[in-house]
């Protein structure tokens, strides 16, 4: 399955774009320090119903858009 067939979809679950989900994560305080990945995916997952690959997509969505730093080496 592509990249975008996963938004596609969850856009057809949720009737939320990745844009959607960034602003509902900032709200919710997700980009704050010290939280993890796996913590935006249980919320994901938990108040949307998406699964592990679909969160881990949206999750993507926020790294691509900064509001996730890449780790440092």
């Amino acid at each position: 399955m592509s990249f975008q067939a996963y938004i596609d979809n969850i856009y057809a679950k949720t009737g939320k774009t990745p844009d959607d989900f960034l602003q509902l994560a900032k709200a919710k305080g997700m980009f704050e320090p010290g939280v993890k990945v796996m913590q935006i995916v249980d919320w994901l997952k938990a108040d949307f119903g998406l699964g592990h690959g679909h969160a881990m997509a949206i999750v993507q969505t926020f790294k691509n858009a900064g509001a996730i730093p890449s780790p440092k080496k």
